[in-house]
């Protein structure tokens, strides 16, 4: 059975990749710093780890030994992440714990890059074609690891690659992201102050993107890949549909906020090598996720 280790397995996106890699038949090693979640199945085992403590870390890969490193783990505190030092701790956390992969006999790492790698003013981003330059701190940081891990694969004769996450929403998104914020205000009966709306994004539904990592994992393809829809969608349209399932479309309105003058008007993957080689294409359209994600805030609430 194929082995593998999971960080950030209590995340937005970690939580949606337990059951993708049960599905692909993997012995899930689930790593999280806020102890165990969930029993799924015997094919899980939780670890309660500080990935920041080097201790904590090689006791970790003593006990585990994984042949597979799907890394999700890092900081994005809503609102702070983009700026945060915590980023360059991460960097430094994420190397140690691939040094120590690849010395416990690992033989695969993906590990979760993002679409602010990318330089914005091209609009429309192509793995190994759209230039690299990052503009904020987290992008920096996300690239600079995406470098050294590749390198590293390289040097140790391991088998990398970097999943480039575009734009996510679904169940257990921070409350105060997009979509989530305009589906709580609706659901609440406030109005949703939204910019002009005609911004261009690529938005994935979250257990399509952890099918796609998971997908990705299981493949031998190596080097970035993008992790998104591939189709683009209107920001208005996105608010207006929600606005609809949500039963309070008179609400929404739009061109109550200024856009900000680095608000890129287009942000959209191309997702030929998810598709081609890696073999995977997305399960939800944008009215099934969202009427998914609808009902999940509504259940919470």
């Amino acid at each position: 059975m194929k082995k593998v280790l999971l960080t950030g397995a209590r995340g937005f996106i970690g939580a949606h990749c337990l059951r993708s890699l049960l599905e692909r038949g993997f012995m899930i090693h689930a790593v999280s710093s806020r102890g165990r979640y969930n029993n799924y199945s015997e094919q899980l085992e939780w670890h309660h780890a500080d990935l920041h403590n080097a201790e904590h870390l090689l006791r970790l890969m003593a006990e585990v030994k994984p042949e597979y490193l799907l890394h999700l783990a890092w900081d994005v505190t809503h609102g702070e992440y983009w700026r945060s030092l915590e980023n360059l701790r991460w960097v430094k956390s994420s190397l140690s714990l691939l040094q120590a992969f690849i010395d416990s006999g690992g033989r695969r790492a993906v590990m979760a890059g993002s679409c602010a790698e990318y330089d914005w003013s091209y609009g429309y981003c192509t793995e190994r074609q759209t230039p690299l330059n990052p503009a904020t701190l987290y992008g920096i940081c996300k690239n600079s690891l995406h470098m050294m891990t590749g390198g590293a694969g390289n040097e140790a004769k391991i088998s990398t690659a970097w999943g480039r996450l575009f734009f996510l929403y679904g169940p257990g998104e921070h409350q105060d992201r997009l979509v989530p914020a305009v589906i709580n205000s609706l659901l609440k009966g406030e109005d949703v102050l939204c910019t002009h709306g005609e911004q261009i994004r690529d938005y994935m539904y979250v257990k399509d993107a952890a099918a796609a990592l998971t997908a990705l994992l299981d493949s031998e393809v190596e080097g970035p890949v993008n992790i998104a829809s591939g189709k683009p969608v209107v920001l208005k349209e996105l608010i207006g549909k929600a606005a609809r399932m949500a039963g309070r479309p008179e609400l929404v309105r739009l061109g109550a906020l200024a856009a900000s003058k680095d608000d890129p008007p287009l942000l959209l993957a191309n997702t030929r090598r998810l598709r081609y080689e890696v073999e995977w294409q997305p399960l939800y359209d944008l009215k099934q996720g969202l009427s998914e994600t609808v009902e999940w805030w509504r259940k919470k609430k």
